[in-house]
């Protein structure tokens, strides 16, 4: 891609970080550049490059070097401790380490254990590290003697985000990312004449495939260091810009942002959002403001699942519409969906299951974890542990996480089915139910509770209207309100967090 894109639009930019920027030409350059100082470190195909840094320029061509010369980068979550990023780059086998300076104190913490590891800082470079500019500058400018990749050479491991354990380095070859490239490409429908706005952290696979989706037809890739909603409404005016990618976390935030209706952002076609389904109210909310110009992807770092495509968010008074705004949309061009139960077989329409998928753009497994990719891969089909139901045209609805699933006496409850009727009162912003042990029911429901600024709700409020929407039994029996909900680098709020912090048990009462 950066060859042909180098070929057919040199001038034309390719990144731009601000007030930076580089064109395609100057993208293959660097990328050569980069990949001569990694060879010149000793670094050869299939070794890990390990990245630690914020979105930024240099994170972007450090990318670039890795996929030209089949080196495989590795990407290191810089909220991670100290003692987990040591972790990652123990288990990847790092051969070097490229830190951007901001993080140089969690990396002065566990150099003693690295090893020989080459340690490299982009921007001011302490007395045990080389910086960025010096290490590129004395590799020269000759590309190192090494060979295109190989469809199967593996072009990232991209480490899950480790909320249900130690994180699983997913192993993802350049033949899957060039398919998934295609298919973003596609289902956003860029162009080389488009700019499109990444927002989400490059160490995580969804902004990293986005970007690779306009690459695939050349055009611009706009990087944004940190998600500021201001900021990101000025950019979209600024700049022009025709796609974008977030997560309903984020579209909450542009909404309520007293920037919203300021700017000018009708340019943008395409805004993808992923991560998890966006609550229908909070949807509609958001076609009413920016127009019909939302798609929906569902999948995980290990693999590339559904899409709910621009055609089907429609505000319509159609039951079957409506309905689907719902779903997670239907398999990818060359994929496979399947509902499967315990044992592995696959259920009819409306059984409720687990999502498994197989087809082009998923991970081959995880590194240096045989039992967790046997286990993910059983039966041929990647197990992605979330719940679902498929109707009868195959649009699939998440119906929950299987860890997230709560059992109270019993019965089985759905956190999402909760987490929807909920936010479907008008002064919940935000919600997040969890299971939490119960005296007698063993586990029983709890609703963490975000309210929309200046609105004001009683847990009774709550309590009547979640039960005019579902039954009973699977209404919340606690209530927490919070300022801030926490969430995720990925856009996800972190349930784990909540259930260490919310997880006092009730009584029988």
């Amino acid at each position: 891609m950066a060859e042909r894109n180098a070929r057919w639009h040199p001038d034309h930019p390719a990144f731009v970080f601000g007030e930076r920027s580089v064109t395609h030409g100057a993208f293959l350059s660097s990328s050569h550049r980069i990949g001569a100082a990694l060879y010149r470190s000793g670094v050869r195909p299939q070794d890990r490059v390990a990245i630690l840094s914020m979105n930024s320029l240099e994170f972007s061509l450090s990318y670039g070097a890795c996929e030209a010369y089949a080196f495989i980068a590795a990407t290191v979550n810089f909220r991670l401790a100290p003692r987990e990023m040591l972790f990652v780059l123990q288990d990847c086998g790092a051969a070097i380490l490229i830190f951007e300076d901001e993080f140089t104190p969690q990396v002065d913490a566990i150099r003693g254990e690295l090893g020989n590891m080459t340690l490299v800082a982009i921007g001011h470079a302490p007395e045990w590290a080389m910086s960025w500019d010096r290490w590129i500058g004395e590799a020269g400018d000759m590309p190192p003697p090494l060979d295109p990749p190989r469809p199967d050479d593996l072009a990232y491991l991209i480490y899950t985000s480790g909320t249900t354990g130690r994180p699983k380095g997913c192993m993802l070859d350049h033949a899957a990312e060039v398919a998934t490239a295609e298919n973003f490409s596609s289902i956003m429908g860029l162009t080389s004449s488009d700019r499109t706005l990444l927002l989400m952290p490059l160490f995580h696979i969804g902004a990293k495939t986005i970007g690779l989706g306009q690459q695939w037809v050349g055009g611009t890739v706009t990087v944004h260091r940190k998600f500021e909603p201001e900021h990101i409404l000025a950019t979209i005016e600024a700049e022009r810009v025709t796609a974008t990618h977030v997560a309903p976390t984020m579209i909450q935030a542009l909404l309520d942002s007293p920037a919203c209706g300021a700017h000018d952002v009708s340019s943008l076609h395409t805004v993808l959002y992923t991560a998890a389904p966006m609550p229908v109210p909070l949807l509609r909310r958001s076609i009413e403001k920016f127009g019909p110009i939302f798609a929906q992807m569902y999948g995980q770092t290990e693999g590339i699942g559904t899409i709910l495509p621009k055609l089907d968010h429609i505000l319509s008074d159609s039951p079957e519409r409506q309905q689907r705004l719902a779903s997670v949309g239907h398999a990818y061009i060359g994929s496979e969906i399947s509902i499967r139960d315990d044992e592995n077989r696959a259920l009819p329409p409306g059984g409720v299951g687990e999502i498994c998928l197989r087809g082009p753009c998923v991970m081959r497994g995880y590194w240096n974890n045989e039992p967790a990719t046997l286990s993910a891969f059983a039966g041929g089909w990647l197990h992605t542990g979330d719940i679902g139901r498929m109707d009868t045209d195959d649009y699939v609805y998440l119906v929950d996480r299987k860890k997230d699933m709560i059992v109270s006496g019993g019965e089985n409850i759905y956190s999402r089915e909760v987490e929807e009727a909920l936010s479907a009162h008008a002064a919940v912003q935000t919600v997040a139910v969890i299971g939490v042990p119960h005296a007698h029911w063993v586990e029983t429901v709890c609703a963490v509770v975000q309210l929309r600024a200046g609105q004001r709700a009683s847990t009774e409020e709550l309590d009547a209207h979640c039960v005019s929407l579902i039954a009973g039994y699977k209404r919340p029996r606690k209530y927490i309100f919070v300022d801030q909900m926490p969430i995720l680098p990925s856009g996800k709020i972190n349930k784990p967090l909540l259930r260490q912090q919310f997880s006092e048990p009730l009584d029988a009462a």
